[in-house]
């Protein structure tokens, strides 16, 4: 005849499987936030903290959509930025010309070339709105500059440190984040994201925004709630605003 268990044990084993059932469920769910209060006894609770979110599939192509689709939290300071986290150098193309060449003869009307370089140009800076006569020389060529439109250390703290080296290297290169524009906007823009910087030129910041958030959206970075607040301002004056080259994402 089995021998009957007492109530103590039962009891016992019940808060056994208990334990060992929640434990499941932080293995299971490693970003929970029962997981991160474990690990963290000063993390605030749910409704008072950004829940991390993975970014997800747009149905539409303008700005306005696609930037709810992007994930929302504050930026991670805790691996530090380099720029040779993401290059270099700039890299070369098919035709051995380098990535600033390109865009600079992209960018610039009336190029006067000497095989890959450009000699001189036009630029409508789309920044500032001015027009810049480009002309190369060690004094003179400063004065059009490349910008990452999501500036490299924004992206970093924003989820590209969790990227591979090839493809931090590719945001890096990526046409679709780089532009040529005025040296100064380039310098005073520096690391800043659209709550802390945009473009004196009021007409191309709905342009400015949106390019962002595709470049955002295609390399799976996140926004700041900051961030996200100032490009829903932008875009509540554009909401058809088109992102950019995002058909195949």
């Amino acid at each position: 005849m089995a021998k009957k268990i007492s109530y103590r044990t039962r009891r016992i084993i019940a808060v056994l499987l208990a334990i060992g059932a929640f434990c499941a469920y932080l293995i299971l769910n490693p970003n929970s936030y029962e997981f991160e209060a474990l690990l963290n006894p000063d993390l605030k609770e749910p409704d008072q903290i950004i829940l991390k979110a993975e970014q997800t599939k747009a149905d539409s192509t303008k700005a306005k959509d696609v930037l709810e689709n992007l994930a929302v939290q504050e930026k991670n300071t805790s691996e530090p930025y380099y720029r040779k986290l993401f290059y270099d150098s700039w890299g070369l193309d098919a035709h051995g010309c380098n990535t600033r060449e390109v865009i600079l003869n992209r960018d610039l009307k009336n190029t006067v070339l000497i095989g890959c370089k450009v000699q001189s140009g036009t630029l409508e800076d789309p920044y500032t709105g001015q027009t810049i006569e480009f002309i190369r020389g060690e004094n003179t060529s400063a004065a059009v500059q490349i910008d990452h439109v999501v500036a490299l250390s924004n992206a970093w703290a924003t989820g590209a440190y969790k990227l591979d080296s090839n493809t931090r290297y590719e945001l890096s290169q990526d046409p679709l984040n780089l532009l040529a524009v005025e040296g100064q906007a380039n310098q005073d823009k520096s690391g800043s994201a659209a709550d802390q910087w945009l473009p004196p030129n009021e007409a191309f910041r709905c342009q400015y925004v949106a390019r962002q958030i595709s470049v955002k959206y295609k390399y799976h970075l996140w926004v700041t709630p900051a961030e996200k607040s100032a490009m829903q301002k932008v875009l509540a004056l554009c909401p058809d605003e088109p992102t950019v080259g995002l058909e195949d994402h």
